[in-house]
């Protein structure tokens, strides 16, 4: 029995689907992307000390890095096509050319390496170093240790100010925030606030900090101009990650023991709301307009978008075991969130809060960071 095939049938399902399947890339791509740019998400693994390089345009894996033991605070370099990290556990912090996907540079810090920022000129990277108590500043361009300061006690974040002339240092042994002048790391003030500080937010006009405790439920507000402590705010429970809105009038603070957001007014240094979100808020992180917070959702495995203007939730998005750490795309058009217990990466629609794919990888992922080039 001989089959008589519709060739012109055929031809056009398969004009079809090549269609479908460009409409979706298509989809995916954000806009603001030219020919030639790529998008790429950077996963931080703490169990085998490596970095996993995305590609968040064809969805997949590219590269697996090592980095070192205990990778932390993994950032993207402001104007150059670097990714920068710490090794806690090797004492150094290491530079990733992004186009290539290798290592060109690992720099000694001393024991402990925790938090790292830049300034916002792109020049110099400054890190924390609690095992060796001291702050250090990297000229970028050279790659080369250019200035140390020692605080005398354990400096768990480091946090620049947005006028770059201040750097502000959270000191967990001595319930301290240290300020520094960038350009020397000269102290210019020593501030005692709630014990264990750690977190660290500025505002815009980088005039107040405002500091998280890692052990009560507290957080300090400083003013850097006059170098002194205006306030201890005391929250319904222990602060678990800070939120700053763009134009720096409220403070998001989620807190896992009292199982809810906490919104601060930072002009009046009061807490000016709070409600319920979930079984055991984290990491959270904001849209570039400041209308939606999303907030990860360790206990329950989910995101929970918050609408700031009306204070209501949205649907939660169900992901992997743990999610954690997590982050918005440039443009806003995908929500990334690391998930610690599966072992990978969630990728969200943001527009409709709805999951795309979880992408494999390495063992224990901790931080994230994502970068155009």
């Amino acid at each position: 029995m001989k089959i008589s095939l519709n060739y012109r049938l055929i031809i056009l399902l398969a004009l079809l689907c090549i269609l479908g399947v460009r409409e979706v890339a298509l989809e995916l791509r954000p806009s603001y992307l030219s020919s030639g740019m790529h998008l790429f998400a950077y996963v931080a693994n703490a169990g085998d000390g490596t970095l996993a390089a995305i590609d968040l345009v064809k969805l997949a894996p590219v590269a697996t890095i090592s980095v070192g033991e205990e990778p932390v605070s993994v950032r993207s370099h402001p104007f150059r096509k670097e990714i920068w990290g710490l090794s806690a556990a090797g004492g150094y912090a290491w530079i990733l050319d992004a186009p290539a996907s290798r290592i060109v540079a690992r720099i000694p810090l001393g024991s402990e390496p925790s938090s790292l920022d830049f300034s916002p000129d792109g020049t110099r990277a400054y890190a924390a170093v609690p095992g060796s108590g001291a702050v250090e500043a990297i000229e970028c361009a050279t790659r080369q240790v250019v200035a140390r300061a020692r605080t005398g006690g354990r400096p768990s974040q480091v946090r620049v100010s947005p006028d770059g002339k201040r750097i502000v240092v959270s000191d967990r042994e001595r319930s301290e925030v240290f300020i520094l002048d960038a350009a020397t790391l000269s102290t210019l003030g020593a501030v005692p606030v709630a014990p264990d500080p750690g977190q660290i937010v500025i505002l815009p006009d980088s005039s107040k900090a405002f500091v998280a405790s890692s052990s009560t439920n507290e957080v300090s507000a400083v003013d850097l101009k006059r170098k002194e402590l205006v306030a201890n705010l005391v929250l319904g429970g222990k602060p678990d990650d800070m939120v700053l809105k763009p134009d720096g009038g409220e403070l998001y603070i989620t807190s896992g023991s009292a199982h809810g957001l906490l919104i601060v007014n930072t002009q009046t240094n009061e807490v000016a709301d709070f409600f319920l979100l979930g079984m055991q808020p984290s990491t959270a992180t904001l849209s570039d307009d400041g209308s939606t917070l999303y907030v990860s959702d360790l206990a329950a495995a989910r995101v929970i978008p918050v609408a700031i203007v009306t204070r209501q939730t949205g649907g939660p998005i169900s992901v992997g075991q743990g999610p954690q750490a997590c982050q918005l795309t440039p443009g806003n058009d995908m929500l990334l969130v690391v998930d610690t217990l599966s072992d990978d990466l969630a990728v969200i629609r943001s527009r409709t809060g709805s999951l795309i794919t979880l992408i494999s990888t390495g063992s224990r992922p901790s931080d994230l960071a994502v970068k155009t080039f």
